[in-house]
């Protein structure tokens, strides 16, 4: 059962100031007043901190953190931070997360944490010969990964598996690759595996006869997918000039489109990723690693294609469904390090890696759906210029009060452009 004294259903959120919206944040996570300083922006990373973090550190750039709304995953309340640059963003994805509510919000999946390590075996006399020494040697390989498991052996984690891949023809001639899954818990487990994998190398060199080049892990994790399905009312879809049922109609036509076609399917995918990455940036988790494993699963098929699946139900219910790799970590790295990602990690209530790829997933999904129902329905420059202008509002030089009055007149007007604000400004200012 929901607890409705918790909820994330937020009507008007966006309207209210953005201390208020920061003081109902705090109150929803029971943050301390030194975490609400580093919510916002009074206190948080420093160049000091910067100078620890990166190489040739000379500053901070600062992004804003905003709050995705609505979110009811697995039953539970969910408000979600994101860090983000883009405009309509966060209103779009705290709007889907709202119809799909109306159909009892989301359902989430998640793999066991296994990361793949891969080590490339140059100079073997015979792959297949090769191939049969390394699964013999199984056990020991595993138990030699596990010795510098460190604490991932220690809470439960360690080597899981040994696998053999065979390129007997690729560029620079036959190759041996030997995988290493390795189940990392609660960690990225980029470190972990990267380790294991060095240390086997020698070992392997031993029993093949072959030359070890690269010794690396693999962001295709496959292996540690994450999965997000929900459902939305036909009546929920309804607009001023289109039924419930021609907007489910619409969007299972667009999903259907980027399914097939590869030039389609890049721009879907990256709307998914425009929330995914905000949810892993805010968290202090590796946003690339992120966006590879996910584009190379879209061509897993040997052609490239979406990440979600729309599908209109027997009852004229629209349903969604997102399935992609994501490999996050919730322990080391740059959450561990940077103030405001452990604040976002505890806003979302997370405990576990998974359950944090999980709220990733239906993140991924609201994105992507509210994307694919603007270009299906309004079109996606209305509700996207309508959130840019108060970006040309600010950039004309507004300030205050000033800046609504600007972007009132901008919609009003259906003229979003930095002459008509710049003139705007100046009206206002003159009276």
């Amino acid at each position: 059962m929901t607890d409705h004294t918790h909820t994330s259903r937020l009507p008007g959120f966006y309207k209210r100031p953005l201390a208020e919206r920061a003081a109902i944040v705090a109150q929803w996570a029971n943050l301390t007043p030194d975490e609400q300083a580093v919510l916002i922006g009074v206190r948080g990373l420093n160049a000091a901190a910067a100078d620890n973090m990166i190489e040739n550190a000379v500053g901070v750039y600062a992004l804003p953190l905003g709050i995705a709304t609505n979110f009811l995953i697995n039953g539970v309340d969910v408000l979600v931070p994101m860090v983000v640059e883009e405009p309509s963003v966060v209103a779009a994805v705290s709007n889907a997360a709202r119809l799909f509510r109306e159909g009892g919000g989301f359902t989430t999946a998640s793999d066991e944490p296994i990361m793949i390590g891969q080590i490339q075996v140059m100079d073997v006399e015979d792959l297949f010969v090769a191939a049969g020494a390394i699964k013999a040697n199984r056990a020991r390989l595993l138990t030699l990964a596990d010795e510098v498991g460190g604490s991932i052996v220690r809470r439960g984690g360690g080597a899981r598996d040994i696998e053999v891949r065979l390129l007997p023809e690729t560029g620079a001639g036959p190759m041996l690759i030997v995988h290493l899954l390795m189940d990392v818990r609660d960690a990225m487990g980029a470190n972990a595996i990267n380790t294991a994998v060095e240390h086997l190398a020698p070992h392997v060199e031993a029993i093949t006869g072959g030359r070890v080049v690269l010794r690396i892990l693999s962001n295709l994790t496959d292996r540690r997918k994450a999965s997000a399905e929900g459902v939305i009312p036909a009546a929920a879809l309804a607009t001023e000039s289109l039924s419930g049922d021609q907007v489910v109609q619409a969007v299972v036509e667009a999903g259907a489109f980027a399914e097939a076609d590869p030039y389609r399917a890049t721009t879907h995918n990256k709307g998914i990723m425009n929330g995914i990455d905000a949810v892993a940036i805010a968290c202090g988790n590796d946003w690339r690693a992120l966006e590879s494993g996910a584009h190379a699963y879209a061509s897993r098929s040997g052609r490239y294609t979406s990440l979600t699946r729309y599908r209109k139900d027997a009852d004229g219910s629209l349903r969604a469904r997102i399935e992609l790799p994501l490999s996050v970590g919730i322990v080391g790295g740059a959450t561990r390090v940077h103030p405001a990602a452990g604040i976002a990690l505890k806003i979302m209530g997370i405990t576990s890696a998974g359950q944090l790829a999980q709220i990733m997933a239906a993140v991924g999904l609201s994105q992507n759906f509210a994307a694919i129902r603007a270009l299906a329905t309004e079109g996606i420059q209305r509700g996207h210029m309508r959130m840019h202008a108060r970006q040309i509002a600010v950039a004309a030089g507004a300030q205050g009060a000033e800046v609504g009055q600007v972007v009132a007149r901008l919609v009003q007007e259906d003229n979003i452009r930095a002459e008509r604000a710049q003139a705007i400004l100046a009206e206002i200012k003159g009276q």
